[in-house]
């Protein structure tokens, strides 16, 4: 998610861009007051500080001797070698003669340099001085042991000493500070003269207590100054004022990518460069990640405890819970080399908790005012009138797109943190998402009702219905098909569909009144004018999609079959001969294939209409009471809301049935299976006295 670029882009030796890992800061203070008082001393030294006076020549020679028994520090000689490489041939100073010299180790026998020469080969930087002065020390330390040397002279020398080791921790310490500014050899010496002098700690601290006329300047405890250097250093590199070039973003948002993108810059550089110089037992990438982590983490830990904004909480969260974790510690360079460290998270588990708790609620809030926004948008533009736009030819609404992407965006950012958020956010927004479906059709439902002599009416009319099938293809693929927000909807769009079929069912009304007036004689004529006003009426619905076009087509389908069985229920038509029945059955086969014929082919899906008209024209034709009762338990499978009443209705215009016999047929309705589970209305619709 992070595009990084490292801030280290020097080659070894060079001098990197402002801003670098290890960059100089602060000056570098003494360890100690007595080292910093030493090193004022230090011009009053002359050559012959550490020599031994003629009277001390066989305490000097004894101490030499017992020396040399002991055993030299492990890797003593390896440092030694790095520190004389490339030392010159011809023309050499006399501090590199010496170089020359220990490069086999420095030997107790050989006259080792005054104080004076150590001083000037440190101030140069020449960490080679690091092996005579260790001499030096211990020389010293094995004078004090074999007595004879005064204490005042002793503690003389000492103070020579250790203002050298002044020098040599500033230097020393100096490179480590800033560790990608030196070339790789430099370092190494720095790191070796480090290790060498992190074992004469443990060498001093195992021997015991030294002579008394000494102070105890050991253990030096460098690599815990250098370890503290580490954390200085995380301070200062994460600590800097961010960027302010990143136009629209918080002062949060700019210090958390800075922070973040440094962070994964400086370990990386250091799993790169600075690992492969430094020795496993630093554990030089251990003390990077831990310093940089905890300064990270205390900032983090100080943002939590004030009152943030929205937006603020929930970058805290992103970073804490998935960039920190997932992009940086695990990130492909990183991941391997903090594996076995334990950082922990930048928050406590329960300042998390409450985080989430603060971004949920305020999640919610945003989302209800957001859609309610959009509603209160929407409705303005109804009330004024004004025409929605088209999409490929059909009226268009934005109010659909904004509310699945209010709802959609919340969702992600819940999963940025963590997929749990977002399992926890989900049923909140659920019912955020049924309330605002609640306030849609009221306010729709008003717009219906006030509003029907604007213009643009209908097609408004049309661009809801079509926000409905948008909004009920995500709710059903993306969150759950409950009544609470599918029932809604369902009256969204029947309440649109009976307002665009309000004056086609008014067109309509007169005709079918005519199969009482003509007594069915004219009954093919009225059929095909029937036909004929829903077919000039069809292009006022191009604005609905074709889907919901379909959906209108089989209304109007329903509609008029149910006016056609209203008529033939009505009671008007007594038909007394068998020949007047297979008449009307015929009629009435005709007028369903042109109704039938005339809605499928301009998109009505209802083909569960098909036997609604020929069925009842059977059970006219018919004389035979088993027959007709067999066509009745048919019919009554295929419309479960088929009843007595309706069924009375339809025999009364047989007048040549008994009423015993119709009593029989209508008894079939008492045993006949009837089907299980939702079906579609038909005989519901018409009322039968």
């Amino acid at each position: 998610m992070l595009k990084m670029v490292t801030l280290f882009q020097a080659l070894p030796g060079q001098q990197p861009p402002p801003g670098a890992l290890g960059c100089p800061g602060r000056p570098q203070k003494s360890s100690s007051t007595s080292e910093g008082e030493s090193e004022a001393s230090m011009s009053e030294a002359s050559s012959e500080d550490l020599v031994l006076p003629p009277e001390s020549e066989g305490a000097r020679k004894r101490g030499e001797q017992e020396a040399l028994r002991k055993k030299k520090p492990k890797g003593l000689a390896n440092m030694f070698n790095i520190f004389t490489k490339g030392r010159k041939k011809k023309g050499q100073s006399r501090s590199a003669e010496r170089e020359g010299q220990a490069e086999s180790g420095p030997r107790p026998q050989d006259p080792l340099p005054t104080v004076e020469e150590l001083k000037v080969d440190l101030e140069r930087g020449q960490l080679e001085a690091a092996a005579p002065l260790l001499l030096l020390e211990r020389e010293l330390t094995a004078l004090a042991a074999a007595g004879g040397t005064s204490v005042e002279d002793l503690v003389r020398r000492q103070s020579k000493v250790e203002a050298l080791y002044v020098l040599l921790r500033d230097q020393v310490l100096g490179l480590l500070r800033r560790p990608l500014e030196a070339s790789p050899e430099r370092l190494r010496q720095a790191v070796a003269v480090l290790a060498e002098q992190e074992r004469e700690d443990q060498r001093v601290e195992a021997a015991g207590p030294g002579p008394a006329a000494l102070a105890a300047t050991r253990p030096r405890r460098w690599l815990q100054l250098w370890r503290s250097g580490v954390a200085q250093q995380a301070e200062e590199r994460l600590g800097r004022p961010p960027a302010g070039d990143a136009e629209g973003s918080s002062e949060a948002q700019r210090t958390f990518l800075h922070m973040g993108r440094t962070l994964k810059e400086d370990l990386e550089a250091v799993v790169e460069r600075l690992k492969p110089l430094f020795p496993a037992e630093f554990g030089v990438v251990e003390a990077y990640a831990q310093s940089y982590h905890e300064y990270f983490a205390g900032h983090m830990a100080t943002l939590a405890q004030f009152e943030l904004l929205e937006h603020d909480t929930y970058l805290l969260l992103v970073w804490v819970q998935n960039l920190y974790p997932n992009d940086i510690i695990n990130s492909p360079k990183l991941a391997r080399e903090l594996q076995g460290i334990e950082l922990g998270s930048l928050l406590p588990p329960r300042q998390i908790r409450l985080l989430e708790a603060t971004f949920l609620s305020n999640e919610v809030t945003s989302v209800r005012d957001l859609m309610n926004r959009a509603l209160n948008l929407e409705s303005q533009h109804w009330a004024q009138g004004a025409a929605p736009p088209r999409l490929g030819g059909h009226c268009h609404s934005e109010l659909a797109i904004d509310i699945i992407q209010i709802l959609s965006q919340s969702q992600a950012k819940a999963e940025n943190i963590t997929p749990d958020l977002s399992v926890q956010i989900k049923p909140l927004l659920v019912v955020e998402l049924a309330a605002f479906l609640r306030r849609y059709q009221r306010a729709f439902d008003e717009f219906l009702e006030r509003c029907r002599l604007l213009r643009n009416y209908r097609a408004n009319v049309m661009a809801n219905i079509n926000n409905c099938g948008s909004l009920r293809m995500s709710v059903e693929q993306n969150w759950q098909t409950s009544q609470d927000l599918l029932g809604p909807l369902s009256e969204l769009k029947s309440h649109g569909f009976d307002a665009l079929l309000q004056s086609l069912a008014g067109s309509l009304k007169p005709l079918f009144k005519r199969f009482k007036q003509t007594r069915w004689a004219a009954a093919a004529q009225t059929t095909e004018e029937i036909v004929l006003t829903v077919e000039r009426a069809l292009p006022e619905f191009s604005g609905l999609q074709d889907s919901l076009r379909e959906e209108l087509m089989e209304l109007v389908h329903l509609h008029l079959v149910k006016e056609y069985i209203v008529r033939l229920s009505a009671g008007h038509l007594v038909l007394k001969t068998a020949e007047q029945q297979r008449q009307l059955a015929e009629q009435i086969l005709a007028n369903a294939d042109l109704i039938q014929d005339f809605c499928i082919q301009n998109g009505s899906p209802a083909a569960w209409l098909q036997q609604a008209l020929p069925t009842l024209a059977e059970i006219i034709r018919l004389q035979d009471p088993n027959a007709i009762k067999m066509e009745v338990a048919t019919y009554a499978t295929l419309y479960p809301d088929f009843s007595k009443g309706h069924l009375s209705a339809i025999l009364a215009i047989k007048g040549n049935m008994s009423s015993s016999e119709a009593k029989s047929i209508r008894s079939i309705l008492d045993v006949s299976p009837r089907a299980h589970g939702p079906f579609k209305s038909l005989f519901s619709l018409i009322n039968v006295s």
